[in-house]
């Protein structure tokens, strides 16, 4: 409920819209905003302007169905007492936007954060949904720090193929499988791996969009029990409604992301994430988030608080089943209340509807057992992520509840050295080098090497691309080996199923180790220590990089736009979250610095 003690506080909008101080500053400001219908009366009468950020468009089909929630959110504003203003984010389509779209989310952030610090916003609603837009949008709320609550649109539709549940990107790496062995030709691919998206929503696996809007929720950010719904359920409307109606009374209350998005709240997202397996994007999008709001938060956090905790939800590419599945079997509230029965969950964590995460998830159920696991029925014991530090890189990570018992069995169970393997590396200079080359029998490829991939961080691709997920050679999928170890200063697709090891810090642009790699070079990994090293001598290791030095450093793809250029100068590694550096000091703008300046 909304504290009505409050109702009488001058809000941010007024000093817009009724500053008797200054009429000709008002006028100016208010008489614009009548042009399409709106009265002076409404503009003067002291409720709140809300914003809905709207992320969905033609170019964003993932978020489209936002232009159709949004009408749900204006109609709940407006019953709270509120006025509804919407306007775009830039858009972000993960499967669209090239090079990549990691690129964008900081340029969405960007935009965002002049649009709520500049214009007369009282609160907002943040509209989630594909990969990047859920962190792009969280991240401006945190910098200005207004009142603000996401919306998740909701994934598609399970998908299905020949009585098979086909999940959006997983159904991809099955199909590529299927394409290289010949079980299945051009145009079964492509009808196959179409089938994995039969309606509106984003990706119906535990990828990075389900991922992050699960993690919106355990952050706090939405409304209990509204990241799982499905896009074109009637509940998804629904919440839009509540979600509408529930900002205005945030607003009301100064309920601001600062008092939700604590220290204890994003350790709930990091135990949260490994018991739903979530994706290897999630550590970069969190901790840019905690960095804008704040908060202390390393990439070792991600080991130390969350490689205990057991996977429980059975979704791909990690388990079998789908979006709605998750949905009906109880969602995030469902997890949460299993992990607080361990004491796994800061129970006093607030969140968005006024009440603590643990009010929120006392009472809900796991309502089916196999889709949801209890601990005792767990899929895996010990889910979080591994992270990796040596010669090769200060820092990477390793998602362990996606080793297969194929790869466990081939790598890791040595008696000898468990959790340990040595290989022989073969590199690649981005995907297109990977592409060209895989099916070269030069390589020498076999079930002992690795695949290495570089010049794919946030500045040599630039923006850090998924091509870190690469598949063996058609030979040996043949054989039935259809993974090998895979290293990147790139990221890889929430949706694969490959355990690779990602998100190499400082990436090989930024005189990582892996610049210096070479093809034919032998590699340890070590999961128990958490080392990765090239098992040369030190001598070796100087003259390389006296040799990297001296021809200029990693040579990298050219920038082909201002903002490539713009980024790359001044963007950080992915274990600290790929933020714009100099961003991350413009801390609760709105209360540092007050309204802005007038404009005439």
């Amino acid at each position: 409920m909304a504290d009505t003690k409050n109702k009488t506080k001058r809000l941010r909008s007024q000093a817009w819209y009724d500053n008797p101080d200054n009429p000709g500053m008002t006028a100016l400001y208010i008489e614009r905003q009548l042009n399409f219908g709106l009265t002076r009366k409404e503009l003067q009468s002291g409720k709140p302007i809300i914003g809905i950020a709207q992320t969905g468009s033609d170019l964003s089909p993932c978020n489209r169905h936002h232009l159709v929630l949004a009408q749900r959110v204006r109609e709940g504003i407006r019953e709270a007492g509120g006025i509804a203003f919407e306007f775009p984010v830039h858009p972000i389509q993960e499967t669209g936007k090239r090079p990549g779209a990691a690129l964008d989310r900081n340029l969405a952030y960007l935009g965002l954060v002049e649009l709520l610090y500049g214009y007369p916003i009282d609160g907002v609603v943040l509209t989630i949904g594909c990969d990047k837009t859920t962190p792009a949008c969280l991240m401006a709320a945190a910098t200005v720090n207004i009142p603000a609550i996401a919306l998740s649109v909701g994934p598609m539709l399970n998908g299905w193929w020949h009585g098979e549940r086909t999940g959006s990107g997983t159904v991809v790496w099955k199909a590529r499988e299927m394409l290289a062995t010949g079980e299945i030709d051009y145009e079964n691919f492509m009808e196959m791996v179409a089938s994995s998206a039969p309606s509106t929503g984003y990706c119906n696996t535990m990828g990075t969009a389900t991922t992050m809007n699960s993690l919106a929720e355990a952050l706090g950010m939405q409304l209990p029990g509204s990241a799982a719904i499905p896009a074109p359920y009637r509940e998804r409307q629904q919440i839009s409604y509540e979600t509408g109606k529930r900002i205005v009374d945030m607003v009301h209350e100064d309920l601001k992301p600062s008092d939700i998005m604590t220290r204890e709240a994003f350790e709930n997202v990091i135990v949260v994430n490994s018991a739903i397996g979530g994706s290897t994007n999630a550590p970069i999008h969190i901790n840019a988030i905690a960095r804008h709001i704040g908060v202390e938060l390393d990439i070792r956090d991600w080991q130390t608080i969350g490689h205990k905790v057991p996977l429980l939800v059975n979704l791909q590419p990690a388990g079998k089943y789908l979006g709605e599945d998750y949905q009906h079997a109880g969602g995030v509230p469902a997890v949460v209340n299993e992990l607080m029965k361990h004491k796994l969950i800061h129970e006093n964590a607030l969140t968005v509807n006024g009440k603590s995460i643990g009010e929120n998830c006392k009472d809900a159920k796991i309502e089916l057992p196999d889709v949801i696991r209890s601990f005792d029925t767990a899929l895996v014991q010990d889910a979080g992520f591994i992270v990796l530090s040596g010669n090769l890189f200060d820092s990477a990570i390793m998602k362990t509840s996606v080793i297969s018992k194929e790869f466990h069995d081939r790598y890791l169970a040595d008696p000898k050295n468990p959790g340990a393997f040595e290989g022989r590396a073969i590199v690649f200079e981005g995907p297109e080098d990977y592409h060209h080359r895989i099916e070269d029998p030069s390589l020498g490829i076999d079930e002992h090497c690795m695949l290495f991939i570089r010049g794919t961080g946030p500045i040599g691709y630039p923006g850090a691309a998924e091509v870190v997920n690469m598949q063996p050679p058609a030979a040996l999928i043949k054989r039935g080996i259809t993974s090998l170890p895979c290293i990147g200063d790139g990221r890889q697709s929430g949706t694969s199923g490959s355990p690779s090891i990602l998100n190499a810090s400082p990436e090989a642009a930024a005189g990582g180790g892996l610049a210096i790699l070479r093809t034919g070079d032998t590699v340890r990994i070590d999961l128990n220590k958490g080392e990765a090293n090239i098992l040369i001598s030190d001598e070796e290791l100087a003259k390389r990089r006296a040799d990297l030095a001296a021809a200029g450093g990693f040579h990298y793809a050219p920038s082909q736009t201002p903002w490539q250029e713009i980024q790359r100068a001044m963007v950080d590694q992915l274990g600290d979250g790929m933020v714009l550096k100099p961003a991350v000091k413009y801390q609760k703008v709105a209360q540092t610095y007050g309204v802005p300046r007038d404009n005439h």
